[in-house]
């Protein structure tokens, strides 16, 4: 299968394409929540944080964070929904993490809640995994929550037994994106999702030439952030992301110790920050990826990150059935 190959034989410093798997034209485009996880509101040092989580006690467990503006409903409903991406989960247990004030109904957080840090934010991380007596997890982080998530493996590697991360930056915002989010808060905080705080989102999630791409995410994404965040909680997070600092770690001494699948999609505005994350970690740990034809991966493209995610975890040693697909 060219793909194994592809993903099996690369350096680590090549830049892989996938290209030629067939995919199902998937997903339901719809983010209402549907009734498949249990949720559990759960007290941490740093505020409540909202898990979505189903399966045995007893399996391995993979735990997703999601990335800014979204929470596990609009960044990971539908492909986890997507019928390849089902049969992985089904031989796991699923936690989804939502950061404080970011999921579906939430209220707002008020203005006197101090909003954790990135690096708070890790840390919450590591109780919520005390709190579900969680010994190891497999990650899948999205841009924000990809961060998050490289900064909890790195304090905590005992805890990580490998992640797939997707438009993942390590550094400190820029002065471009530090203005355009500053901008961003501002909006947020006195007029809600204005145009120009929708136009930085789609451009985040689906890069520079959206609207040629993909019409019909526009017009989901364009309604959930016009009526499904809460404004305030969100200019809290954004406010904490552009103010992140730069994550220590490089190929020299401290950097992540389990296995790291690195995504980017062709037409991601990220496409530089995930070269430089990679440039931070063991080449000999790590598989750098991007795919054609999408920005926003796991909707554009979600029969390619699912049968990249399959060989990864096949890599590890988890025996996973592989569907013959037509090529």
């Amino acid at each position: 299968m060219p793909a194994q190959n592809t993903l099996q034989n690369a350096n680590p410093h090549d830049h892989v394409e996938l290209k030629n798997l067939a995919i199902v034209d998937p997903i339901d485009r719809s983010l209402s929540k549907e009734n498949t996880y249990e949720e559990t509101l759960v007290p941490t040092s740093f505020g409540n944080m909202l898990v979505a989580h189903k399966g045995e006690a007893k399996k391995c467990v993979i735990l997703t964070y999601h990335d800014l503006g979204l929470n596990y409903i609009s960044n990971f409903q539908a492909f986890f929904n997507y019928p390849e991406m089902k049969e992985i989960a089904d031989n796991f247990s699923v936690y989804h993490l939502n950061a404080p004030g970011q999921h579906e109904d939430a209220g707002s957080l008020g203005d006197d809640y101090e909003y954790p840090t990135m690096e708070q934010l890790g840390e919450q991380v590591q109780e919520v995994l005390n709190h579900f007596n969680i010994v190891k997890y497999i990650g899948v982080g999205v841009g924000l929550g990809a961060n998050i998530l490289v900064r909890h493996a790195l304090a905590y590697p005992e805890r990580v037994e490998c992640m797939m991360l997707i438009n993942t930056s390590t550094t400190k915002s820029g002065w471009l994106e530090w203005g355009y989010q500053k901008r961003n808060v501002s909006h947020l905080r006195t007029s809600g999702v204005t145009q120009a705080v929708l136009d930085y989102l789609l451009w985040h999630h689906l890069g520079q030439d959206y609207t040629e791409r993909a019409h019909d995410l526009i017009n989901v994404y364009t309604h959930y952030f016009n009526g499904h965040v809460q404004p305030g909680n969100m200019a809290k997070l954004v406010e904490q992301y552009i103010w992140r600092s730069d994550i220590p770690m490089d190929r020299a001494g401290a950097t992540l110790e389990m296995p790291v699948l690195n995504l980017v999609g062709i037409h991601s505005p990220h496409i530089e920050d995930t070269v430089t994350t990679n440039g931070k970690l063991v080449p000999s740990k790590t598989n750098w990826m991007k795919i054609q034809d999408a920005a926003m991966v796991l909707e554009e493209q979600p029969g390619k990150v699912v049968e990249a995610f399959r060989l990864f975890l096949q890599g590890q040693g988890y025996c996973l059935k592989i569907r013959k697909l037509s090529l």
